[in-house]
């Protein structure tokens, strides 16, 4: 590469970096929200809360990346021609396309990393999540342990708790036992801990005591302790295996489901539609790089405005990938639609291509005509405003 493409490939690495960075911070806050249970209602830390909704990461730096590069060659396109770059490079004899090279070869770039996340990335980070969920709801804390709540595990076992830190720890514990034909055990302890050891699960009670009543007749003893481990591996719910979407499935899944497989039996539609949705969605990313070329790449003077290009530019994306997430919506209805999943992409690049060209030989005879036209008429309309103010203030 030479001097100009390396020139315009960093500007653009630097743009895309800080761009995809924050639209991809903004997404995922708003889709963590959704999994705010997990810390909530499902007895969660916050760092576990962080990293399960981090698996996610790969998903939506794939959807947003597209629109990064966009935003991205949008800056770095408009500051080349603000700065009158592009004007420099249009003077000095160069083609529109020494700077279309870099915006393309930087647009393959991103290709060849959404194709990554779609193929591989993205489907194993959304997996694991579906797994990690899985486990979540079947954990004990999650549906035994409730701040505030008087909660019935199973018939004669009662617990309670006052509250749960960020660490894990169960603060005001009590438990009611009645299980035992003869006697009823109440255990009271100051902090609780969950801990898993040699197979088991156990409750470490801090600092507490258990009383001992007979059923029948007798009196109630009480014992302190310091420290008193309660089994509670015979209330564990068995965590069933997750059953995975299109989505969360790996590509040699989607292209070889197994034989038995409930969920790829039932929805044979579904996975031909994921599979080629994750070929085609790289290709975003050369129509929208061929977009805004199309829009910005041209030589403009200070006095050609660049906001209707940009505006324009931006639309276009905007609709080309909107007609994409409609076309997945329908696709899935007749397999002779899955064509439209290329042929969107396809089609946009196609006609920036043309627009491009047909810019680089020039403008019809009639568009320059009436170009002409227009500005013989706007400097007419000034002239005699301007002889107006100056025989008023005579």
């Amino acid at each position: 590469m030479n001097t100009l493409e390396r020139y315009i490939i960093r500007r653009t690495l630097y743009a895309f970096t800080l761009t995809i960075a924050a639209m991809t911070g903004v997404v995922w806050a708003t889709q963590a929200l959704r999994q705010l249970d997990l810390v909530t209602s499902k007895g969660q830390t916050i760092v576990q809360f962080i990293g399960i909704t981090m698996l996610a990461l790969p998903f939506l730096i794939m959807i947003v990346a597209p629109f990064a590069l966009m935003l991205a060659l949008i800056l770095v396109l408009n500051a080349l021609s603000g700065d009158s770059e592009l004007i420099v490079i249009d003077a000095s004899g160069g083609s529109r396309f020494l700077v279309l090279k870099p915006v393309m070869l930087f647009s393959v770039a991103v290709m060849m990393l959404i194709a990554s996340l779609s193929l591989y990335v993205a489907p194993t980070g959304l997996a694991q999540l579906r797994t990690e969920i899985t486990r979540v709801r079947a954990d004990l804390v999650a549906n035994i342990v409730k701040p505030g709540k008087f909660i019935s595990v199973e018939s004669g076992l009662t617990f309670h708790i006052r509250n749960r830190t960020g660490n894990g720890t169960l603060d005001g514990l009590l438990l009611h036992d009645t299980r035992d034909a003869e006697t009823a055990f109440t255990y009271q302890a100051d902090t609780g801990q969950i801990v898993e050891a040699s197979d088991r699960t156990l409750l470490i009670m801090q600092n507490g005591t258990i009383q001992r009543r007979p059923k029948q007749q007798g009196d109630i003893s009480i014992v302190r302790f310091q420290s008193y481990a309660f089994d509670l591996s015979n209330l564990i719910p068995e965590a069933g295996e997750p059953v995975f979407k299109a989505s969360e499935r790996t590509t040699a899944n989607l292209i070889s489901p197994g034989r038995n497989d409930a969920y790829a039996l039932k929805n044979p539609d579904k996975l031909a539609k994921e599979l080629h949705e994750r070929f085609s969605q790289p290709l975003y990313a050369i129509a929208f790089g061929l977009i805004v070329f199309a829009f910005l790449g041209k030589a403009r003077t200070t006095r050609q405005g660049r906001g209707a290009a940009i505006v324009g530019a931006i639309a276009c994306c905007v609709i080309l990938r909107t007609s994409g997430f409609g076309v997945t919506a329908i696709s899935g209805v007749s397999p002779i639609l899955l064509g439209l999943l290329y042929l969107v992409p396809v089609a946009g690049s196609g006609l920036a291509l043309f627009a491009i060209f047909k810019e680089e030989r020039g403008q019809p005879r009639w568009l320059s005509n009436l170009q002409l036209a227009v500005n013989e008429r706007i400097e007419a309309i000034g002239n005699r405003l301007n002889s107006r103010q100056t025989g008023g203030a005579s």
